[in-house]
């Protein structure tokens, strides 16, 4: 039965200007069980021939068909699938996988055929067959040059090929080897195996029982040492299904391979895997930590507001000219408690709390200490959050009655009392004593002092006892709802102007402060910090991927062979697409976990050293993981298709 037929087929190669017929209106037809040796001397044609036999390359003119059917016409997909089932190759380099054992390259062509059903027992029984089951675990540099061929034919046998295609197969062997390799395919012809051999050795192609000479890119004679038996072709059934060739049903199995293929490589190739993970590792690392950074100021930021308190209006006296001069803050318009109480009447005011502030020397036992002193009243703890975290505030009653009571802030009770329980004691502000109620919650310090520097007493204390002011330095105006906050600062501003009778040129005698004004410059200035961070990370993060891009190409490069193999054992574009893209998508996953456990390890540090607040969120982490895997595809993409685009012949031969 007829195999394989060429019919009037050429070939032309172009070597610079050069044009070069390789072949020219060749015909040939192989049929199914023959042992065919084409030999000619170098430059004649006869590998040229080879690759179109075995669907490594296509013809510029004629028509190859395989039984009976015309292949010109295929998609690349189904002559890779060709490769893969019909032909076995046998290289003259044996073109072995170096860091593979010869179990896994004689499993490799599997990889890409959809019938693995028990691919390493049969990969074993491939090896058995050629005297091999000894040497399953062995590398190529373990195994001697006739080893080595061995495992090349084991390889080419493992998909059950319908014919053997063998190029110089003895050519870089000893005599003694070749022996045995030329023994082991007469075994193969006996058994009915299709052997098409290459050589231009006259002693090996005395083995064939047909020999076809090439002369300059022409068969010459086509001589029949021994007469064909009639065969037929098993396995057309697998090759054959509804009139047309069988496309390759792609599986989760094949990508799991991809994915222990692409483990081996980075294994293997240590330092060039290194410099690809540290540029991942650095981008994911600077995006988490900055995002931890932005975040932890938008927090800090936050708790400033709170402290400060929310829905908040702050009216405080200002200052005019007066003949060009300026007159000090409260000397035009004075704030009083009637002031207080006509704003607490306001619809829109939930609270106020009128205080006073000065200049106060602590004295305790031989200690002392100068603070700021705020007299306020009871609203003053949970419109400013300052709840006390110990003891607790003063009443209105207490207020009302101007007793000598106070809560001290946190840097004044270490300073003063050190690590002892401040409460109930008795200090003296200005020479007159106080005791002492609470101890107030830590505010931190901010861009021009320490906010726990402080001490607060009963404002009518304050006013009558302690200050002798008879004016109010300032008005907290708590509003009911956020939103009411423009109309609330309408209405007071309207209500000192009539109470104290304020002509146009004097309505900057007082000033109002809307702490929502202030929240939300805040917020908008921490988002841009936060996105200049995100920006500046993100430049990393894609130099890292750059940075991986190259090292694929270089990759790609030093592969070149290795591709050229992997396609003539049947591997698609898409086979070829998806191990590099693996490969990267690994690259970017190994440096991104690591990337996330360096910028715990260095928010952990700058949060110790530098006492900057650091949030790392589950979102954060997520976000620039996913980033670094779309780096990873981004940047691995262009390499996985200059290797795909690759040409089977063309790699196989480059150095």
């Amino acid at each position: 039965m007829k195999l394989l037929e060429v019919e009037n087929i050429s070939k032309t190669y172009k070597i610079g200007e050069v044009e070069v017929r390789a072949l020219q209106d060749v015909s040939l037809t192989i049929h199914a069980g023959e042992f065919i040796a084409i030999m000619g001397p170098s430059g004649s044609g006869k590998s040229t021939l080879m690759h179109l036999l075995g669907f490594l390359d296509r013809p510029d003119s004629g028509t190859v068909r395989l039984m009976g059917r015309d292949t010109s016409r295929l998609s690349d997909e189904a002559y890779a699938f060709l490769r893969n089932r019909v032909v076995g190759f046998v290289f003259q380099q044996f073109n072995l996988m170096a860091r593979s054992t010869a179990l896994e390259n004689v499993c490799l062509p599997l990889l890409y055929s959809d019938d693995r059903a028990g691919d390493l027992d049969r990969s074993r029984e491939m090896l058995a067959r050629v005297g091999l089951s000894n040497r399953t675990g062995h590398r190529p540099n373990e195994l001697s040059g006739g080893q080595q061929q061995r495992v090349a034919i084991a390889r080419a046998l493992v998909t059950k090929p319908l014919m053997i295609l063998a190029d110089e197969p003895t050519g870089n062997l000893d005599s003694r080897a070749g022996q045995e390799i030329l023994g082991i395919f007469r075994e193969l012809h006996r058994q009915g195996m299709t052997i098409v051999l290459v050589t231009h050795g006259e002693e090996v192609g005395k083995e064939a029982e047909r020999v076809v000479r090439m002369h300059d890119g022409k068969i010459v004679s086509d001589e029949r040492r021994i007469p064909a038996k009639e065969q037929s072709v098993t396995g057309i059934a697998d090759l054959d299904r509804g009139g047309s060739l069988r496309k390759k049903r792609y599986n989760y199995g094949e990508f799991f391979e991809h994915f222990r293929l692409a483990r081996r490589v980075v294994l293997n190739n240590k330092l060039r895997s290194f410099l690809s993970i540290l540029g991942v590792l650095i981008g994911v690392a600077c995006v988490i930590t900055m995002l931890a950074l932005g975040r932890g100021a938008a927090e800090s930021v936050k708790e400033d507001l709170a402290r400060m308190g929310s829905n908040l209006l702050t009216i405080r006296p200002g200052s005019v000219k007066v003949r060009g001069a300026s007159v000090e803050a409260g000397a035009a318009t004075r704030l009083t408690l009637d002031d207080a109480r006509a704003i607490a009447a306001v619809p829109s005011v939930r609270r106020v709390s009128p205080q006073v502030t000065g200049q106060g020397q602590l004295v305790f036992e031989d200690k002392n200490w100068t603070t700021r002193v705020i007299g306020a009243v009871p609203e003053y703890a949970p419109m400013r959050n300052q709840e006390p975290v110990a003891g607790r505030f003063f009443t209105s009653d207490e207020n009302q009655r101007r007793l000598r009571v106070a809560l001290v802030g946190q840097t004044v009770q270490k300073n003063l009392f050190g690590t002892e329980d401040p409460i109930g004691k008795t200090i003296k502000i200005n020479r007159v004593n106080f005791q002492i109620l609470g101890i107030l919650p830590s505010r931190g310090a901010s861009a021009f002092h320490d906010q726990d520097d402080m001490v607060v007493i009963p404002l009518m204390t304050a006013m009558k006892r302690l200050m002798g002011k008879d004016y109010l330095d300032q008005v907290d105006a708590e509003i009911t709802e956020l939103g009411a906050m423009p109309a609330a600062q309408e209405e007071i501003s309207a209500l000192i102007i009539r109470r104290h009778h304020l002509t146009p040129d004097r309505y900057d005698s007082f000033n109002i402060r809307n702490f929502a004004d202030i929240q939300a410059a805040l917020s908008s200035t921490t988002r841009t910090f936060g996105i200049l961070l995100g920006s500046v990370a993100t430049i990393s993060l894609v130099v890292g991927g750059i940075g991986i891009m190259n090292i694929m190409l270089v990759s790609v490069k030093e592969r070149t062979r290795e591709i050229g193999l992997r396609k003539a054992l049947g591997a698609t574009s898409r086979d070829i697409l998806v191990q590099f893209l693996v490969e990267a998508v690994m690259i970017t996953f190994l440096g991104g976990l690591t990337g996330i456990v360096l910028a715990g390890v260095v928010s952990w540090l700058i949060a110790t050293f530098a006492k900057w607040k650091m949030i790392i969120t589950f979102g954060s982490l997520c976000l620039a993981f996913l980033f670094s895997a779309g780096v990873g595809i981004l940047f691995g993409l262009w390499p996985a298709k200059q290797a795909a685009a690759l040409d089977p012949i063309r790699s196989l031969r480059y150095e």
